[in-house]
């Protein structure tokens, strides 16, 4: 379409304004959401409007525990590379490259697993609290 051709939805006296924003940014009144949010109401609901019921559970970070594994094999292969008895053929170098990768690949697996581990027994210890809704008008 160009410019010039009008959208199907639009009429010359009503342009088509899908889309536009106000020159401040913010949408126009209409296109707010007026209606409150509210809390289930019936017989089994104790919650007071603005409060939820929210799980509460110190989890893991995956990365860093992954990254530990990958250290700890690398100094692993470091102490295998130049402990070891030394190979004419090879550096001491290609030693420690080929042990960094036979023993921090192994090492981050074995730390993703045990973060695995960490993360299903915070599941379990997880709480279940109440929180309450706060409007902050100046944040922005």
């Amino acid at each position: 379409m160009t410019s010039e051709q009008p959208l199907p939805n639009s009429t010359p006296e009503q342009p088509d304004a899908r889309g536009a924003v106000p020159a401040d940014g913010l949408p126009a009144p209409t296109d707010r959401d007026a209606t409150p949010v509210r809390a289930p109401e019936g017989p089994g609901s104790t919650e007071a409007p603005g409060h939820r019921e929210v799980t509460v559970r110190r989890a893991p970070k995956f990365i860093p525990f992954m990254a530990v594994g990958a250290i700890l094999g690398f100094l692993a292969a470091l102490v295998v590379a130049y402990t070891g008895p030394e190979d004419p053929t090879l550096t001491r170098e290609s030693i420690l490259g080929f042990f960094t990768v036979a023993f921090a690949l192994p090492g981050l697996l074995l730390a993703a697993l045990l973060v695995l581990l960490v993360d299903r027994r915070s599941i379990r210890r997880a709480e279940r609290a109440r929180a309450e809704r706060t409007y902050d008008d100046d944040a922005a």
